[in-house]
């Protein structure tokens, strides 16, 4: 790592409350750690765990992946992105997403209607009422009469866009300020940079699970897998990336409601291309790849099953590499 890359951490870590984080979150600066990123799916909401990390751990950088564009208005969307720029200026970095039709109508009761017009038109909100104007805006998604915000924001935050396939992941690029990845492979990387350009920001969340137990691993990814990449979103990215028709008996088992089928005819190689694992080495090796290929800040998911978690952390560290 170069002095000045940027290497980060998913937060909020299963097992450890709240509270109980603001001493990892020291301990992760110490290991050179720059970065800690949220999440927003059915644990914590997003911008808690930041809140807590920008109060009590002034040198991380803090980013949340992401905030779905359906499930807050957009006004009360930038108060809440304002106020974690008031307290980390210059630190933190926004991520905005579509999300899916399961968080954001199943779970949340929103009709989940044209999400990349939703995140488009989110987005050039957020542009003008972080700007401190007074926002009239009318677009596809929704209507906005006479917001402005009563704290100004000094610093403005970097605005990123959770992006899969070449609409979204040019809009990212174009009109955000850059793209974050997930689910996807190392060698995947090239294939966004062919879209976006060598230089384009780009974040990405990697899950690793550091254990030598290749059964465990691929047990573990294959649940994973199945959770997610049934999602048509996920679907259609994986079609994209070429992987349909390795892919299709688990989707036509999935569809079928044969959940154990699903499970048993996705292949090994999938599994080992999407889940980081093996020996703390390996891992740390697999890790630069993402970032050899084009990733500026790689976003690791630790899994904590079968590991210890501070071990994990620390072997993984980029003081590891030293």
């Amino acid at each position: 790592m170069t002095a000045d890359a940027r290497y980060g951490i998913t937060i909020p870590f299963e097992g450890i409350t709240l509270p109980d984080h603001r001493q990892w979150f020291s301990k992760l600066v110490d290991l050179g750690y720059t970065d800690v990123w949220s999440a927003e799916v059915d644990g914590v909401d997003g911008f808690t765990p930041l809140a807590l990390a920008a109060a009590w751990e002034p040198r991380l950088n803090l980013g949340v992946a992401i905030i779905p564009a359906f499930t807050r208005g957009p006004a009360l969307l930038a108060q809440s992105i304002a106020a974690l720029a008031e307290v980390a200026p210059g630190r933190f970095t926004f991520g905005l997403g579509a999300s899916s039709q399961v968080i954001v109508e199943r779970w949340n009761g929103i009709p989940f209607d044209a999400p990349f017009q939703r995140v488009k038109d989110t987005l050039a909100f957020l542009r003008l009422a972080l700007s401190g104007e007074k926002v009239d805006f009318v677009s596809p998604s929704f209507t906005i009469k006479g917001f402005k915000l009563a704290r100004p924001v000094e610093v403005q935050p970097t605005l990123f866009l959770a992006a899969l396939r070449p609409g979204m992941l040019k809009l990212a690029t174009n009109e955000g300020d850059g793209a974050i990845l997930n689910w996807l492979s190392s060698a995947d990387v090239q294939k966004v940079v062919d879209v976006v350009g060598a230089e384009a920001p780009l974040t990405a969340r990697i899950f690793v699970l550091p254990t030598e137990d290749a059964d465990l691993a691929r047990y573990v990814g294959r649940r994973m897998i199945t959770s997610y990449l049934n999602v048509e979103a996920y679907a259609e990215f994986h079609r994209w990336l070429g992987r349909g028709e390795a892919l299709q008996p688990m989707w036509d088992a999935w569809k079928e409601g044969d959940r154990k089928k699903a499970l048993e005819v996705i292949p090994d190689k999938i599994v080992d291309e999407l889940i980081v694992h093996g020996s703390y080495a390996s891992c740390r090796d697999q890790i630069d790849a993402y970032v050899a290929n084009g990733v500026k800040i790689p976003n690791l998911a630790v899994l904590p099953i079968g590991i210890d978690l501070n071990e994990a952390v620390t072997a993984l560290a980029p003081s590891a590499r030293s």
